[in-house]
């Protein structure tokens, strides 16, 4: 994957190193709850955190990172990305005589609030639609390559690019429709949402070279390292892992083999018009 050289936009909020405190709001119980529900059931955290944090009505104590364009490498990686999947965005949102207003990205240690309740590593990448920030431990890049086998950049800018895909599905009303749908089941809204979002991955793969910043470019072997990723954080992938068989009736993300598919079609398209998965007949 190439991407040294690509524009930055600094729109990075870099909390790396700051303590996680939260004051009053959904505190370790929440926690708690969000880490059982990603592990055990395949939850989305950010769905948990925000039940929990309503249910509580108490509120967190913000902290603000520094932001800008973090100066080291990794840093410079996800500012690089991030830049170049909202510019792809961006030129979509145009075309349809729409603005697009990307999300913040947030590097963060350990833990930290959110407008979803408190963040924790253990949760992994997730996107909170209450305040339109992407999180981001990068310790996650570890566990990616260890335990799912997800190993190389390409793989790193999938997860990007992917729950950058939430905050379009934010800002185009998708996220609605999930929600009257249902969060769980092999035809639940959640699958769909998740599928959608794998889709625009692929949009932004197919249209990463034609932007302002086209210095960022992926070639075929970068895409097979996407649909390895793709495949490692399926349903069936994960829940083999943990509890040794398949129980489709509480997928939330969608089997590996969807995910591929469908990151695939964004890739060979590259129009988000084919990621329509709240039609599809076929997940």
């Amino acid at each position: 994957m190439r991407w040294s050289g690509g524009r930055r936009s600094g729109n990075i909020e870099d909390r790396r190193g700051m303590k996680g405190g939260v004051v009053g709001g959904v505190g370790a119980g929440g926690v708690i709850l969000a880490l059982i529900g990603y592990f055990v059931f395949g939850i989305d955290p950010s769905t948990t955190l925000s039940t929990v944090s309503a249910v509580s009505g108490g509120e967190q104590q913000q902290q603000a990172g520094v932001e800008g364009s973090p100066s080291d490498e990794a840093g410079a990686f996800v500012d690089v990305v991030s830049t170049s999947v909202d510019d792809v965005w961006a030129g979509i949102f145009q075309q349809q005589g729409e603005r697009y207003t990307p999300p913040k990205v947030v590097l963060y240690s350990q833990g930290t609030p959110t407008g979803c309740g408190a963040g924790q590593a253990a949760m992994g990448p997730f996107y909170c639609p209450n305040d339109q920030k992407v999180y981001l431990d990068l310790s996650f890049w570890n566990e990616l390559a260890e335990r799912f086998g997800a190993q190389g950049e390409a793989a790193r800018a999938y997860v990007i690019a992917h729950e950058i895909g939430h905050h379009i599905q934010n800002l185009t009303g998708q996220m609605p429709k999930a929600e009257r749908m249902g969060a769980k089941g092999a035809d639940s809204g959640s699958v769909r949402l998740e599928l959608q979002a794998d889709c625009y991955a692929g949009v932004w793969v197919a249209r990463a070279g034609q932007v302002s910043s086209g210095q960022v470019s992926l070639d075929p072997k970068d895409v097979e390292d996407g649909l390895r990723a793709a495949a490692a954080v399926g349903d069936d992938t994960l829940q083999k892992q943990t509890q040794g068989r398949i129980v489709p009736d509480a997928f939330t993300h969608g089997s590996s083999e969807q995910r591929m598919r469908w990151f695939q079609r964004g890739v060979k398209s590259g129009d988000p018009g084919s990621c329509d998965t709240f039609s599809a007949a076929r997940l």
